[in-house]
């Protein structure tokens, strides 16, 4: 009998951006081709902003949505940080 274990990665962190503490939460997609995190927050007026995150051939986690808002784009060091302290757990 072969069974395997896939671990659900999932999480949440506050993270100042444009000045405010925003809440992103993480889920890491379990059998994806590339190893990727769908990533979703509440912007100003309340609205979900959901996007994914990949892993590049450096080890980094990369926003791979186009059109965001700039204060997501300008997070993107700061959320490739969150994610590898969660997966360095």
């Amino acid at each position: 009998m072969n069974s395997s274990v896939i671990k659900n990665i999932q999480f949440t962190r506050l993270a100042k951006a444009t000045g405010r503490l925003r809440e992103f939460n993480f889920r890491k997609i379990a059998g994806a081709p590339e190893e990727t995190f769908h990533v979703d927050v509440s912007d100003d007026r309340g609205n979900r902003i959901i996007f994914k995150m990949l892993k590049d051939d450096a080890g980094s986690w990369k926003i791979a949505n186009a059109g965001l808002p700039e204060w997501i784009q300008e997070s993107e060091k700061q959320l490739n940080e969150l994610i590898q302290e969660e997966l360095a757990r």
